[in-house]
């Protein structure tokens, strides 16, 4: 969907036509989820982060003044609800599946990767928690960026939009961003040899 074709279903929902409402949602709805549930790892909290972007930004429709994609907007308001809720949780919690037993009770459970034997299904965890820790340790400029590039693939230009910034600028907070990385997992011992000197 173009900006302008997004324009024009805002200027018709702010007119009174709230049912458009729906068309953005659908439009956006994977890309939103998709975030929330890098951000959070957890399927449950991704959905209702999503289901929050939504309401808020249908309650701040009247104030988005089209600098940018609506998409866009809706991202930055996206991510920046994530790290509302990492900073209360103090913590990325753990990825688990959803169940109702035989009781019908729901509970939750983690699911092993069966193609990797255990150790390395430990390495891989440990990486994980290692790199999600380094995240959460960058400043919160460098953090964004890397997010926005790294798990959700955004285009630097996008990028640049987004946070009303340069390309270039996207590009040094990204290189600081991922050199941090680097060195925190080094100092996690998770790399070895060449990495290492």
């Amino acid at each position: 969907m173009t900006r302008e074709e997004e324009l024009n279903i805002i200027h018709r929902i702010t007119g009174g036509e709230s049912e458009l409402f729906e068309t953005l949602v659908l439009e956006n709805q994977t890309a939103v989820y998709n975030l929330a549930l890098k951000m959070t790892k957890n399927e449950q909290d991704a959905l209702d982060i999503s289901q929050e972007a939504f309401i808020k930004a249908y309650s701040n429709l009247g104030g988005f003044r089209g600098e940018s994609k609506f998409s866009v907007w809706l991202y930055r308001l996206t991510y920046n609800l994530c790290l509302d809720f990492l900073r209360k949780q103090k913590r990325f919690p753990v990825s688990s599946i959803t169940y109702i037993d035989e009781d019908g009770e729901s509970r939750d459970i983690d699911i092993p990767d069966i193609g990797s034997s255990p150790a390395e299904q430990l390495e891989r965890e440990e990486t994980r928690r290692l790199i999600d820790e380094a995240v959460c340790l960058l400043p919160d400029d460098q953090r964004q960026v890397f997010v926005m590039r790294e798990y959700s693939g955004m285009a630097y230009d996008d990028i640049a939009e987004s946070l009303s910034i340069s390309i270039g600028t996207v590009k040094s907070r990204l290189s600081r961003a991922r050199q941090k990385i680097v060195r925190h997992l080094l100092s996690g011992g998770t790399f070895f040899g060449e990495y290492s000197s």
